[in-house]
């Protein structure tokens, strides 16, 4: 990393990114399983793979904004 980009500010905003992204995606895979649930009557099916969609893809998105962090863009 370079040293004029060790900023407080910068670090901060890479925090609240990962925790929304790792947050939000969760917490749309569990709404949207349950509701898939509720609709199709496959009690915990959809909520396992609503919720291990959102974790995949809150991961993924994590990676990439950290790689975006470190790269300087």
């Amino acid at each position: 990393m370079r040293p004029e980009s060790k900023h407080p500010f910068r670090a901060m905003a890479l925090m609240s990114a990962i925790t929304s992204q790792l947050v939000g995606s969760i917490l749309v895979g569990i709404f949207l399983g349950r509701w898939l649930d509720r609709v199709v009557d496959t009690e915990p099916l959809f909520l396992i793979l609503g919720l291990l969609l959102g974790l995949s893809a809150g991961v993924y998105g994590t990676l990439s904004s950290v790689q975006k962090f470190n790269s300087g863009d």
